[in-house]
């Protein structure tokens, strides 16, 4: 075991108990963050106002709480952001993440409390070394650097004493000093706005640098990687850094990019940790290699509820960790000492295991296909990518796909728009390939295809490489976050792509 990984490991021997303790005591874990949560908050204005003191357990909090959103919470986040204090938390907020979302088109603005931040945001970074340095003794990435892509949303005055941006600037500036020495590219890099400035930027600082990880969405890493490659003109990133063997992403399913990965650094030491990581908080990390879930994170101070999207409109029916079942859809709902309360924050996902408790992220509440009661999610759409993939030696870039809505006498049917890095041979058969695995994963969709039905079979359009570049760049969406919506219920995002082609 090398000596340095031998300390980290050393240095988070009490951290490994204590997550041992909230794998073995789940129900118990989260409920003692709930009540710190409560008691915590029992004095601000919303802790006033739903009595938060009278609480004294998860089924009197879901009945006294309403579920919420960003539009229905919206209020008291504006009056944090006015100046107001001890709103929804009981000291000051001095930061907010602003966040484009993909539930609106407005910009959103995330409270991050001082404990948020220690709690949830830095913690999650922590705990991924502390999980590498368990499960890999003899890795060596702690003898380099990481190179974070983060946003580029600088952070600014809102008026009063607080601060918004991108996430990755708040979390830079809050760095220790000792975190900012291990980690590339200098922080005024990081944070240029232009994003293709940015790139070109870490070219210039990272190519002689002993980079052994690196962290960040997929998409936006990946274009970085083949930029590297066209600065140093190299053929793979391991003539490049010889010693990088760890990817820490998040922000987006990893499946429709892991064989591009595998391609650009071919490597079997090469190691991908997918992590959940949004504005609202740090929740999970994959903590077996072997499988493509991740572990959730009980004890970050976020108390957790869960709403099947079979009853999505029927807020009573949220359960907490304890009512959760195997193989159900689930909307995720928070309550966070970043003075969030039970707020619902557009994602969904689905328990894989539940000792641990552990989740796979299937899409958005928004990011879905049912314009004729089909109940597409992404989940489906990338493991049919892949099914495809896997039958045709195809490899997808980039997708999207909507509705095509009947007219007449015509029936309906979903439109794909794919960019590929490796075309199939054959359009067609690749269309029959994804048709025939989505009836294999989804039942109401097989249930519309029967006989042609209700559905026909989907069509797909080939987009020429770098369509999606261009289209997220003419939108103000390329770096950071952003995401390239997957799956939407009108033809918004399929009609702006066509007038690209």
């Amino acid at each position: 075991m090398p000596l340095l990984t031998q300390l980290v490991r050393l240095f988070f021997l009490r951290r490994l108990r204590e997550i041992d303790r909230f794998r073995s005591h789940p129900a118990e874990v989260q409920q003692l963050q709930l009540q710190k949560l409560l008691r915590q908050a029992s004095a601000t204005a919303f802790g006033k106002e739903y009595r938060f003191d009278e609480i004294r357990d998860g089924r009197q909090f879901g009945e006294r709480i309403p579920v919420t959103d960003y539009a229905a919470f919206g209020s008291y986040i504006d009056r944090i952001r006015r100046g107001e204090n001890n709103v929804t938390w009981p000291t000051d907020i001095r930061w907010f993440a602003k966040s484009s979302g993909t539930t609106a088109s407005k910009s959103k603005f995330i409270p991050v409390s001082r404990e948020g931040l220690r709690n949830c945001h830095l913690r999650g970074p922590m705990d991924i070394v502390c999980m590498v340095a368990d499960r890999y003794p003899e890795s060596r990435v702690f003898s380099g650097k990481t190179l974070t892509l983060g946003g580029s949303h600088r952070l600014e005055n809102t008026g009063g004493t607080a601060q918004e941006g991108d996430l990755s600037a708040i979390l830079i500036e809050n760095t220790p000093r000792f975190g900012l020495r291990m980690r590339v590219p200098k922080p005024e890099t990081a944070l240029i706005a232009d994003f293709e400035r940015k790139v070109e930027a870490i070219c210039r600082e990272t190519v002689s640098q002993n980079v052994t990880s690196f962290a960040g969405v997929p998409s936006w890493n990946l274009v970085m990687l083949k930029k590297i490659l066209e600065y140093t003109g190299k053929n793979n990133i391991l003539e490049v850094w010889p010693n990088l063997e760890l990817f820490a992403h998040g922000g987006m399913n990893f499946k429709p990019y892991r064989e591009q990965y595998r391609r650009i650094i071919p490597s079997d030491r090469m190691k991908y940790i997918e992590t959940y990581n949004a504005s609202e908080g740090f929740f999970a990390i994959q903590d077996d290699p072997a499988t493509d879930d991740m572990l959730l994170m009980l004890d970050y101070g976020v108390y957790y509820e869960f709403l099947p999207m079979q009853h999505l409109n029927d807020p009573s029916r949220a359960v907490p960790l304890e009512g959760v079942e195997r193989g159900v859809n689930y909307a995720l709902i928070i309550s966070t000492c970043n003075g969030l309360w039970r707020y619902m924050i557009g994602d969904t996902v689905e328990f894989t295991s539940l000792a641990p408790y552990k989740i796979k992220i299937t899409g958005r509440t928004r990011h879905f296909i049912n314009a004729f009661g089909e109940e597409v999610i992404v989940d489906n759409a990338e493991t049919a990518l892949q099914a495809a993939c896997e039958a045709t030696g195809a490899r997808v870039a980039e997708y999207t796909a909507g509705p095509v809505y009947m007219t007449g006498q015509s029936k309906g049917s979903h439109q794909w728009i794919v960019e590929f890095s490796v075309p199939p041979a054959d359009t067609e058969r690749f269309a029959d390939e994804l048709d025939r695995a989505l009836q294999q994963v989804n039942s109401d969709y097989e249930a519309k295809r029967f006989k042609d039905t209700t559905l026909l079979r989907p069509t797909l359009t080939v987009a020429p490489e770098g369509t999606f570049y261009r289209w997220m760049k003419e939108r103000g969406k390329v770096g950071g976050q952003n995401k390239v919506p997957r799956l939407y219920n009108d033809r918004t995002y399929i009609d702006q792509l066509i007038r690209l082609l």
